[in-house]
C-alpha cells in the first residue's frame, strides 16, 4: 500500500479539543489524579486525603490535600526548610530529611485532629515494616493515600521517606517494603537494618568518609555547610535522634508575626493619580517641550 500523506484539514481542526492546561504544561497526571481523588459514593461527602509530596532543588513539600470542585483543600503542610528548629541545620533534600518532614506533618496533623494521644506510632525507629492500625474505643486512624506526581517510583526514592515518616508518625497510608531501601528484589526480601542506616543519615555518614580519605578539596567543596554547621560524620545520627524526639515533642508550626496595624503594605506600582495631577503633568510636559525648543 503506498504512503498516504494525512492532511489535516479544516474540519480535524473544528474537531480538535485541547487536553487540561496541567495536562499541556505537563504539571499532572490526570489518569492517576482521577484515581486519587474520587471518593466511593457510599461515602457521600466524606473527603478522601492524599499524602503529597514534592521535591524542589532546596525543598521538601508535604502537604494532606483533598479535592472539591472549586480545587484542593489543604488540610496540614510540612516543609523540609522548618528542619533548622528542631536541630537539622543542613542536608535538607536528603532521605533522612525526608523522614523527618512526613514525621512533622503526620505529628502535625494528628494533633489538629486530636488524635496524638491514641496514636504514636512507631516510637523506636528500626526501619521495619510498620502498620498503623484502629486503637479500640478511639477514633480511626487517619487514612490517606500517598501522592507522588510526576516522579518516579524507583527503589529507594526519597519519596518513600517521607511516606515512612508519615507512617512511622501514626498515619494510615496503604504501602508496602517493595520500594524502601534494602529491599533486594532478586532475593525478595527486605533488610530494615540497611533502611535505618539511611533513615539515621548513615549512607551520608559513610559517603563523607570515603570522600575525606580521597580527595580532602573535594569533601571541603562538597560538605562545606556541614563543616560551617561543625556536623561530622560521626554525629549525624544523634542530629537526626535529636530532630526525631524534637518534633514529637513540639510539631506545631512557627508562629507567624504579628504585622503592626498602622504598617502600610508596600507598593510596587506607582500610585495611581487624580484627573487633576494628570492635568498638570501633561502641562509639565509642554512646557519643558517648549523651554527646549525656545532654546535651541
Amino acid at each position: 500500500m503506498p504512503f498516504v500523506k494525512v492532511v489535516k484539514d479544516r474540519q480535524y481542526f473544528k474537531r480538535f479539543q485541547v487536553k487540561y492546561r496541567r495536562r499541556r504544561e505537563g504539571k499532572t497526571d490526570y489518569y492517576a489524579r482521577k484515581r486519587l481523588c474520587v471518593q466511593d459514593k457510599n461515602k457521600y461527602n466524606t473527603p478522601k486525603y492524599r499524602l503529597v509530596v514534592r521535591f524542589t532543588n532546596k525543598d521538601i513539600i508535604v502537604q494532606v490535600a483533598y479535592a472539591r470542585l472549586q480545587g484542593d483543600l489543604i488540610l496540614s503542610s510540612a516543609y523540609a526548610h522548618e528542619l533548622p528548629r528542631y536541630g537539622v541545620k543542613v542536608g535538607l533534600t536528603n532521605y533522612a530529611a525526608a523522614y523527618c518532614t512526613g514525621l512533622l506533618l503526620a505529628r502535625r496533623v494528628l494533633t489538629k485532629l486530636d488524635l496524638a494521644k491514641d496514636y504514636d506510632g512507631q516510637t523506636e525507629v528500626d526501619g521495619d515494616e510498620f502498620i498503623v492500625e484502629d486503637v479500640a474505643g478511639a477514633s480511626s486512624a487517619f487514612r490517606c493515600f500517598l501522592d507522588i506526581g510526576l516522579a518516579r517510583t524507583t527503589t529507594g526514592a526519597r519519596i518513600f521517606g517521607v511516606l515512612k515518616g508519615a507512617v512511622d508518625g501514626g498515619l494510615n497510608v496503604p504501602h508496602n517494603c517493595k520500594r524502601f531501601p534494602g529491599y533486594d528484589a532478586e532475593d525478595k526480601e527486605f533488610h530494615a537494618d540497611v533502611h535505618r542506616q539511611h533513615i539515621f543519615g548513615q549512607h551520608v555518614a559513610d559517603y563523607m568518609r570515603s570522600l575525606q580519605e580521597d580527595d580532602q578539596d573535594a569533601f571541603q567543596r562538597q560538605f562545606s555547610g556541614f563543616i560551617k554547621a561543625g556536623v561530622t560524620a560521626d554525629s549525624l545520627e544523634g542530629v537526626y535522634t535529636k530532630a526525631h524526639a524534637a518534633i514529637r515533642a513540639d510539631p506545631s508550626p512557627k508562629p507567624k508575626k504579628e504585622q503592626p496595624a498602622d504598617k502600610k503594605p508596600k507598593r510596587f506600582a506607582r500610585k495611581k493619580m487624580s484627573r487633576e495631577q494628570r492635568v498638570a503633568r501633561v502641562a509639565q510636559k509642554k512646557a519643558s517641550f517648549l523651554h527646549k525648543v525656545t532654546n535651541q
